[in-house]
């Protein structure tokens, strides 16, 4: 793929694997930082400093700083090919940023091992969708749970009792999942014979099943109706307040995100060109010229 392609549409070079791309960042795991993971001190709390990304020719992300604080359902906006995507799949370790690092709940990292991810607490959602399609609603939920997993292979095949108390409480804590969003009686249907608004919702149990200290949602409304995003908006919303997830939320309906969200950082061009709670954003004129298209009404930003 040409790395221009990047820049014209962020959304499907995002859905590769980062080999896809010619100059693509190895995405090797770091080291592991000295000292302990992070601990309940820093529970939900995210920072980047100086983040840059380039792939080839092609800037993604140029010095982005970003604040995220315990409990906060965070946004992060911008038009297509921003480098919104970017960004999260270097918070997750998807990509290693060329300059710049991450700091999860206190530990630093130049590159965030994947492999632990769940282990430091963060869990995700993706612009498209990555259920198992073969798979009951139930059991997709339970992956959420793999990490977790302790017993051995063996153990697993012959049913022994550690392998059989993991597998009890992985579902019972997928049915909490599915009860709290709401699924419980869709848990044994094929995932894939679900309409596509519910589809969403799984994914979503899948992440929290976990219980995230953050959870990074990728355009979890994108293709919903009206109804369904006032839905999804409940749940999220919902989610930060009964697990105590820190949200960090891409989505590109401007309406959502006001209504939603505690503060919104808005990229252009793969730079951070505001950054503020959603009153300072829609009526910062540089928001507006790049990305609203029009100023709001009255404060109570009617027009957008």
């Amino acid at each position: 793929m040409h790395a221009t392609t990047y820049a014209l549409d962020e959304r499907i070079a995002s859905s590769l694997p980062p080999d896809g791309f010619e100059h693509a960042r190895s995405i090797e795991a770091a080291p592991q930082p000295a000292g302990p993971v992070a601990g309940e001190h820093g529970r939900g709390r995210l920072e980047l400093h100086g983040i840059s990304l380039s792939f080839g020719g092609v800037t993604a992300l140029t010095e982005i700083d970003l604040s995220v604080q315990p409990g906060e359902i965070r946004a992060i906006i911008g038009p297509n090919g921003a480098g919104k995507s970017s960004l999260l799949n270097v918070i997750s370790g998807v990509y290693r940023a060329d300059r710049g690092h991450v700091d999860i709940g206190g530990v630093v990292y130049r590159q965030v091992p994947t492999q632990k991810l769940a282990q430091l607490g963060v869990a995700r959602t993706f612009q498209n969708l990555a259920l198992f399609k073969g798979l009951s609603v139930l059991d997709n939920v339970t992956s959420g749970l793999a990490h977790a997993t302790r017993s051995g292979f063996v153990e697993q095949i012959l049913g022994l009792g550690r392998a059989r108390r993991e597998e009890a409480d992985g579902r019972e804590r997928a049915m909490r999942t599915l009860d709290f969003l709401h699924l419980s009686d869709l848990r044994d249907r094929l995932v894939a014979t679900l309409p596509y608004g519910l589809q969403k919702r799984v994914e979503l149990a899948r992440a929290l099943v976990a219980e995230p200290a953050i959870l990074l949602l990728d355009e979890p409304m994108a293709g919903m109706t009206a109804t369904e995003k006032g839905e999804m908006s409940g749940f999220v919303r919902a989610a930060r307040d009964e697990y105590g997830s820190t949200v960090i939320l891409i989505e590109h309906d401007i309406g959502v995100v006001m209504e939603l969200s505690d503060r919104i950082a808005v990229l252009d061009y793969g730079r951070k060109i505001a950054d503020g709670t959603p009153r300072d954003v829609r009526s910062n004129q540089r928001v507006i010229d790049a990305y609203l298209g029009i100023a709001p009404e009255n404060e109570e930003g009617e027009g957008i």
